[in-house]
């Protein structure tokens, strides 16, 4: 009996074996399954990653026979060849208050001005503007570039522009007015440029200026040696070739040479292929005699050496220009009154953790002129300043102050209300500005400002110079000298520039860039 149930155990031993062994083949195969499908998972995620970014990537330049949009790149086009184009912009429109702050009467020094001198609204357009630029590669250490730039008189109807004091046939609104060049660029050797520009001089320190375009821009006095409505140092210099250098850890420098085109030595001509004299306006405007003789200069050179790393930005710049004719401010109008100037400046910029920007700028002009003729030599000025602080106050809003001050020059140039008796004068000034700017978003903002330039008893220095679409200046509304064709006698005896005004303004606007 017993061995009877040994050999029935044994059986069913051997009929349950095999089922047995295939169990665990079938749980063997099934973890194979799994990890083969986390494998397969795994892949399918790679796969849909590479097509969400394939999807969002702007396409490889590949030369496409039509233009498209450069994806998440605002107003960037892909063209063909495998290049790209921009479109770009700034408005800024403001609404202004301002008065030439003049006495109502000088006696015998002057007597009364013409006209209002006292506080006057204008609607202005600062520094707009509207603009195309492209870059088209050639190998990939070299391309070719280009922009073209209008300005735009949003407040204003296009035109040639006059005044009782200046007349200029340039027209803001015209193709193109602004910044425009042809080029060459590569990211170890720097870029190559010809056009028109702005000078190393003025762009080395641009970044300094926090009142940009408005009344209290730091331009109304750094590189302006006459206190005029015209900046002198940092212009757009037309017909002009310049070098960008690479960036080298922090180092990098500007070079410019714009030649005079004037086939007078003298520079009392206008330039070949320009409307104006080269230092502003038009042959005869403000009352001078019909040539370029109130400012007019040769050849420009212009350099700028920077370094900027961190929160450190520092700069230093030198600009010359060659035989800068002022005959009119002599009544003989001697020939040797034609000299080079030239203007020097140091600029540094650090923007502390407390969200705290400060800007210094010191500014040197200087005028190469015969002793005997250094006692009219206003152009020639030891020293200006300018000091700025900018503020953030949230995410939104900052605020900045800004004082700006002239020494007094080395020569005086007497106007209207001068006694003539005086030979030396004090035509020192300060300027104070205060803004306040809110960002509604990283393309627009509004602003409101004041401004007030304080001019010393024989200063002349005004509020707009150097970007602000109305200047508010020294001139009353006595008419421009002319000649009675009737009579033919000489008649009206303006404009007139009366110094020492106590120059302010309000100002509030809207600014949109895009």
């Amino acid at each position: 009996m017993r061995f009877r149930k040994l050999l029935l155990s044994a059986a069913v031993a051997s009929c349950f074996a095999p089922g047995v062994a295939w169990s665990d083949d079938v749980s063997d195969l099934k973890a194979q399954m799994q990890a083969l499908q986390k494998q397969l998972d795994a892949v399918k995620g790679q796969l849909d990653t590479l097509q969400q970014e394939k999807a969002h990537a702007a396409p490889a330049p590949s030369g496409a026979p039509f233009i498209q949009l450069k994806p998440n790149s605002g107003a960037t086009f892909l063209v063909p060849g495998g290049g790209e184009v921009q479109l770009y912009g700034h408005f800024d429109v403001s609404f202004d208050y301002a008065t030439k702050g003049l006495k109502s009467d000088y006696g015998v020094n002057g007597g009364m001005p013409v006209g209002k001198v006292g506080w006057e609204p204008a609607i202005s357009s600062n520094l707009s503007n509207v603009g195309v630029k492209g870059h088209h590669p050639i190998r990939p250490d070299l391309a070719f570039i280009w922009q073209l730039e209008a300005g735009i008189d949003i407040s204003a109807t296009p035109g040639i522009k006059e005044s009782t004091s200046n007349e200029s046939f340039a027209v803001n609104g015209a193709l193109f007015s602004r910044n425009s060049f042809l080029g060459f660029t590569g990211p170890e050797w720097g870029a190559a440029k010809i056009g028109k520009n702005e000078t190393p001089y003025k762009t080395s320190t641009d970044r300094l200026n926090p009142f940009s375009g408005e009344l209290g821009d730091y331009r109304v006095i750094m590189g302006n040696t006459g206190g005029d409505n015209r900046v002198e140092f940092g212009l757009r210099a037309s017909h002009a070739i310049w070098y960008e250098s690479p960036n080298w850890s922090g180092f990098s420098f500007n070079a410019m040479y714009a030649p005079g085109q004037n086939r007078d030595d003298t520079s009392s001509i206008v330039p070949a292929a320009e409307p104006d004299c080269s230092g502003g306006n038009i042959p005869g405007s403000g009352a001078t005699p019909p040539t370029c003789n109130d400012g007019s200069f040769g050849d420009v050179w212009s350099f700028s050496g920077i370094y900027a790393k961190g929160p450190l930005y520092a700069t230093i710049a030198y600009e010359r220009h060659k035989n800068v004719n002022r005959t009119s401010d002599l009544d003989n109008q001697d020939p040797r009154d034609i000299a080079d100037e030239s203007a020097f400046k140091v600029g540094a910029q650090y923007k502390f953790p407390t969200r705290t920007t400060v800007n210094i700028v010191w500014e040197k002009t200087m005028r190469s002129l015969p002793s005997d003729l250094e006692f009219q030599n206003e152009r020639e000025r030891p020293n200006a300043w300018w000091l700025a602080f900018t503020q953030v106050l949230s995410e939104k809003d900052n605020v900045s102050f800004g004082w700006a001050h002239a020494n007094k020059s080395k020569g005086f140039l007497g106007v209207h209300n001068t006694p003539d008796d005086q030979l030396t004068g004090d035509n020192a000034a300060n300027m104070y500005t205060i803004n306040w700017r809110h960002i509604i978003d990283k393309h627009l903002s509004v602003y409101a400002d004041w401004a007030m330039t304080v001019n010393h008893a024989d200063a002349h220095y005004d509020l707009g110079a150097g970007g602000h679409g109305v200047t508010v200046d020294c001139h009353d509304s006595t008419p421009t000298t002319a000649l009675d064709l009737t009579s033919g006698n000489i008649v009206n005896t303006g404009p007139h520039c009366f110094s020492g005004g106590r120059v302010q303004g309000v100002s509030a606007g809207v600014d949109y860039r895009f």
